[in-house]
């Protein structure tokens, strides 16, 4: 495993008695990780299996004879599963936002960079590229020497089928995101004869690019210098986070040895120096070096080294999820576990508990009917002959479920009102339409005040009592 490289590389200078100039910017060394196993790895790559077939497969799924997950931008309705979301209802994002936020404020409160070194996009794909490259071009040993071989057929034959594999992952990502926008079994015919839009085809290669660069190429680079998250995550860590952490205590001085040799007689720590955790760190840093913004929480190390542990009969847990308080005081897990339930926690847990709820409770209790009311301001009232008093509507009925429904439609709040000279009236309106009604409503003078009036329009489906509007509106009285 390189070394990661200095701040700081030196050019050559450009003659004698010349001044030396510095770069201030850091020259990257490609990190050439080693594979890993163990019960980290394990979840990691059981993380990688389950995001994936939920991307991949979520946009096959039917429902309705639709698509099960759908983002229609173009009739601008939203599928997911039996919900379907207008623009009307964009409150609902805002609440899933903030519930992902406090879920993330909460996750790194007490483990860390869970996200990042399990869930995270950027982790499972660059995850998915080095298991591809080191089934093409072997181990990490195997790697570093194609890289260090002058051209050759056999080189190139191994670095094309990497990046073409690559591609055909990246490419059928772009793709699959796009089927989230458009039916994918649309987008399927169309990807044969290519008849495909020009906004689906730019996603596409868009999207795809982005994979293949970020995950292939870029990989710790996104993570070090391009994700925010590491840059203020220790607003969010306190000494009782649960980290990848080194106990010092136990590994220093490091140093090798042989295995059946006594380590405490020579004066030796746990450590042997063997540089695994370096090796098989995705981002390239020494964990002996304390915790640094670069660690995205893998454990990766902790694997790598409890396998040198049981090599040499030693304790596992020499690199391990501790806290800062924990490692200085001695801790034990009853202890670093008694600790979780801090004030910060609670506060977190109950916030996102309520979120939740409520959250729940308006979706529960959501309606598949809307109604707009838009009052006539050319007519702002007038009196037509018999001396009642006549204002003009435009009701816009909005049907969000998948079936149709026939509505009844009253005008309530002042006595004597009606709708169009009668009591009530009738409109079918088709599944997942919007339908718009213009009406008159009628009042006698005596019933009201001069000026401005509060009554109220309410639509019920006939076929289901518990789908119901009660909307509010202005009549005016000259």
């Amino acid at each position: 495993m390189s070394e990661p490289a200095s701040a700081a590389a030196p050019a050559p200078a450009t003659g004698a008695g010349d001044n030396i100039e510095y770069s201030l910017f850091e020259v990257r060394k490609k990190i050439q990780m080693r594979s890993v196993s163990g019960w980290f790895a394990a979840w990691r790559w059981a993380l990688v299996w389950f995001t994936q077939l939920v991307y991949y497969g979520l946009c096959w799924l039917p429902w309705n004879g639709r698509q099960a997950v759908l983002f229609d931008l173009v009739e601008r309705k939203f599928y997911i599963f039996g919900l379907i979301f207008w623009p009307q209802d964009v409150i609902y994002l805002a609440i899933l936002l903030i519930i992902s936020a406090y879920a993330l404020f909460l996750f790194t409160a007490i483990g860390g960079r869970l996200f990042c070194g399990y869930a995270c996009p950027q982790t499972v794909y660059t995850e998915i590229f080095m298991w591809v490259e080191a089934k093409i071009e072997g181990d990490r040993s195997a790697r570093l020497k194609l890289d260090a071989e002058p051209f050759s057929g056999r080189k190139l034959i191994r670095k094309a089928a990497k990046h073409g594999v690559w591609f055909l992952i990246a490419l059928w990502t772009g793709f699959t995101f796009v089927g989230y926008f458009t039916p994918i079994r649309t987008l399927i015919g169309e990807v044969q004869p290519w008849s495909l839009g020009p906004w689906e085809t730019f996603w596409i290669f868009f999207y795809g690019f982005a994979t293949y660069g970020n995950a292939g190429w870029m990989r710790e680079q996104v993570c070090k210098h391009m994700c925010p998250y590491a840059r203020f995550q220790s607003v969010m860590f306190d000494r009782d986070t649960l980290i990848v952490t080194y106990d010092a205590q136990r590994g220093e001085p490091r140093g090798s040895r042989g295995r059946a040799a006594d380590h405490r007689a020579s004066g030796l720590g746990d450590c042997v120096d063997c540089s695994i955790c370096v090796q098989v760190c995705p981002t390239g840093i020494d964990i002996r070096k304390g915790l640094q913004y670069e660690c995205i929480g893998c454990s990766a190390c902790i694997d790598g080294c409890d396998q040198v542990m049981d090599k040499m009969g030693y304790p596992r847990g020499l690199i391990r999820y501790s806290t800062e308080r924990a490692l200085e005081l001695g801790w034990g897990r009853k202890e670093i576990f008694g600790h979780i339930m801090r004030p910060r926690i609670m506060i977190y847990s109950g916030i996102l508990a309520v979120i939740v709820a409520a959250a729940v409770l308006a979706l529960a209790m959501r309606t598949p009917l809307k109604l707009d009311v838009i009052r006539d301001r050319k007519n702002l009232g007038q009196i037509e002959e018999g001396g009642r008093v006549e204002n003009s509507y435009k009701l816009q009925i909005m049907n969000t479920s998948e079936a149709a429904h026939r509505y009844l439609i009253t005008v309530t709040g002042l006595a004597g009102i009606d709708i169009n000279h009668q009591k009530e009236m009738e409109i079918p309106v088709a599944a997942l339409t919007t339908q718009s009604v213009f009406v008159d409503v009628y009042l006698p003078p005596e019933s009201g005040r001069q000026g401005s009036n509060r009554i109220f329009f309410d639509v019920k489906a006939l076929d289901d009592a518990s789908i119901a509007v009660h909307e509010k509106a202005t009549f005016l009285i000259p």
